[in-house]
């Protein structure tokens, strides 16, 4: 029996992205976010998420998307990893899902592309969703 994990699924703009559950604290609804000065460019601000102040970190600008526009349905994925707890917004959360770990295939290294963050490329039929390295993606020292 192949092995399966699950996952988060989200949109960014045009294109759906997934994490592993595992690392997944909660989703909530879009609230302030508090500016913070001289916080790196893709460090969105701080929330309040009952009584613990984390930081959220703008994906549009993590991954050079284009301006995010906030609707009804952005929301702000909550992280514990490696004893952080950290925000990232994202457009919409599609769904949970499991995937065979063998239908993921590793990202194809070249020079033209930065897949720094990404884990791999997950099939389901047609559809194709773009598995995040967490640990890439909530380390701050990578640009």
């Amino acid at each position: 029996m192949a092995e399966k994990k699950q996952f988060v699924a989200f949109k960014l703009e045009d294109e759906e992205y997934a994490v592993e559950i595992l690392n997944v604290q909660e989703i909530i609804r879009w609230s302030h976010i508090t500016r913070v000065p001289k916080a790196p460019p893709f460090i969105k601000g701080v929330i309040n998420l009952r009584g613990k102040i984390i930081p959220v970190i703008d994906s549009h600008v993590r991954f050079r998307l284009g301006e995010q526009v906030i609707t009804e349905m952005s929301r702000i994925i909550v992280f514990h990893y490696d004893d952080v707890v950290i925000g990232m917004t994202v457009d919409l959360v599609t769904e949970v899902l499991s995937l065979p770990v063998e239908d993921i295939e590793k990202p194809h290294t070249s020079k033209s592309i930065d897949n720094q963050f990404i884990q791999g490329i997950g099939k389901i039929g047609d559809r194709l969703l773009i598995v995040l390295d967490l640990s890439k993606v909530l380390d701050l020292s990578l640009q």
